[in-house]
């Protein structure tokens, strides 16, 4: 049977309670892979918008967070840059696994497991 064993600093009892930060949002995470994957080719947002068949205003969205997109439009865009959608969902994991390391290490706490 695992226990959960929550620790925390005698100091953290005395300040007031932090408001955390809202987690990043999925749609964030693929655009900013997107966006990564563009500028690292050298690409003109045009371009790739060309080749995917959106407009250039759409895809300024996507990278920036601002629309959801089907798994068709992902698929389309992550072609117009020769990568799959695994590519896009593997770099988007990895982003949002680091933020939540950094922000677990950042509240202080530390979790135990027992046996």
């Amino acid at each position: 049977m695992n226990t959960v064993v929550r620790l925390q600093p005698k100091h953290e009892a005395r300040q007031a309670p932090r408001v955390p930060e809202p987690e990043p949002l999925w749609r964030e995470a693929v655009g900013r892979q997107l966006r990564e994957e563009r500028h690292r080719r050298g690409e003109r947002i045009a371009d790739v918008a060309d080749r995917a068949g959106i407009s250039p205003q759409y895809l300024s969205e996507l990278e920036r967070g601002r629309k959801e997109a089907s798994s068709e439009m992902l698929s389309a865009v992550a072609g117009a840059l020769d990568l799959t959608v695994r590519d896009l969902v593997d770099g988007s994991s990895r982003h949002l696994a680091g933020l939540g390391q950094r922000a677990q290490a950042a509240s202080g706490r530390m979790t135990l497991l027992a046996a």
